[in-house]
């Protein structure tokens, strides 16, 4: 070990010290009292590490119990909370159509926050796309630092802990295979080494949007669920016995064997679907609310807003989403026994009448079990979200691996 052995009054020290802290993350304020019913610390283990963590940086020390009105017999109790500025994390959602910074404290209270448009990305083949997807990779990491700055200064932190999440599979290094015409490293195109401070993570963004949905209050909570983020395409965060899957290249949950599967056909999402599948009936002459729009601004939101106008032809397409949504969940829960499938994104707000549509196919023309559906209630900024909860989990798995600021 680094330090000694398990033993040594050093590894003691800084095993104890990470138990305080890890304490102090999960509450406003505290006694030692209370750190010794949690820990089973002595009270004199407990004012000890309680003093370093106050020099370090870590904690500060409030008025005792009696000073405070809290107490007014017996010994005093002194009482800490987690410093306020030991440190800021950052999450940027670094999607293919916008990014998204926010900067939080180590309790996950937004700080900041900030957006900007993504540069567009050609995916057409030909070596004319091929410098058009290198010209993106450019901007794409200029735009996330120059966000990360804005974030922080409009939270008054400086560049510490940061997840960056982004529409492609991640490996441990931080980085993404070659493969879907270079789609994947366009979209993460070395954000690990581009991107400064002491801590950068990259992770695949549909597993952070299973982080969040995780960790998120009130949400009911299973062992075995897929988040189905499905804007423009179709990504999973898989956990699976309480474990997110990732794979030997970050690949668990990527959704490409769908072009081989009947009922489903492709990667892309109901954002993308209900959008095409629009404007290509329209430009077939079907009658709809929707023709009285330019075929090519046409969006997924307009389609959905007809369908609840009672316009049949958007009605159809919620329909074949419905029954396309059915089939990718029966496929999720068959090979990976998942009890629940949850639709996330920014499309989640509008996807009941989808869910209602797949919920009935699976009940009749399925056989048990069948995946529950559900839409996320975490909004658009889901991935944002699930990244600075997975910063938060890092500093609280091993708080001392960070240095406070002062």
């Amino acid at each position: 070990m680094a330090h000694g052995t398990a033993n040594s009054p050093q590894v003691l020290r800084r095993m104890n010290s990470g138990a305080v802290v890890r304490f102090a993350l999960r509450v406003a304020e505290f006694t030692a009292a209370e750190v010794m019913a949690e820990t089973s610390l002595t009270r004199a283990t407990v004012l000890g590490v309680c003093d370093d963590l106050v020099e370090a940086g870590w904690l500060v020390e409030l008025e005792d119990s009696r000073a405070a009105g809290l107490t007014s017999k017996g010994r005093p109790a002194r009482r800490y909370r987690l410093r306020d500025e030991a440190g800021v994390v950052a999450g940027i959602d670094a999607g293919e159509h916008r990014f998204t910074a926010i900067v939080a404290d180590l309790r996950g209270k937004v700080l900041g926050e900030v957006g900007a448009d993504a540069p567009a990305v050609d995916r057409r083949p030909g070596s004319a796309a091929e410098r058009s997807r290198a010209e993106a990779a450019d901007e794409r990491r200029a735009l996330a630092v120059r966000l990360l700055d804005e974030a922080l200064a409009a939270a008054g932190a400086r560049r510490d802990d940061l997840l960056v999440g982004v529409p492609a599979p991640v490996d441990a290094d931080g980085r993404s295979p070659a493969g879907d015409r270079d789609y994947w490293k366009t979209m993460n195109p070395g954000f690990a080494d581009a991107l400064p401070g002491p801590s950068v993570v990259v992770e695949n963004d549909a597993n952070l949007a299973a982080v969040a949905e995780q960790s998120h209050d009130g949400q009911a909570h299973t062992a075995n669920v897929a988040t189905l983020l499905s804007g423009e395409r179709l990504g999973a965060g898989v956990i699976v016995d309480g474990r997110l899957l990732r794979g030997a290249r970050g690949g668990a949950g990527e959704m490409r064997f769908l072009d081989i599967v009947e009922g489903a056909g492709s990667p892309d999402g109901v954002g993308a679907l209900a959008r095409m599948w629009a404007q290509d009936a329209l430009a077939h002459g079907e009658r709809s609310a929707l023709a009285e729009l330019p075929v090519d601004e046409i969006t997924a939101r307009d389609v959905f807003r007809a369908a609840a106008d009672g316009d049949a032809l958007a009605a159809g397409i919620l329909d074949r989403l419905g029954d396309r949504i059915a089939r990718v969940a029966l496929v999720l829960a068959s090979l990976l026994d998942i009890e629940r499938v949850v639709i996330a994104g920014a499309i989640a707000e509008a996807v009941e009448p989808v869910l209602a549509r797949a919920r009935t196919v699976l009940a009749e023309e399925f056989y048990p079990p069948v995946p529950e559906l559900v839409a996320s209630t975490l909004g658009r900024d889901i991935v944002v979200r699930g990244a600075v909860e997975s910063a938060r989990v890092r500093i609280r798995e091993e708080p001392l691996a960070f240095e406070p600021r002062r």
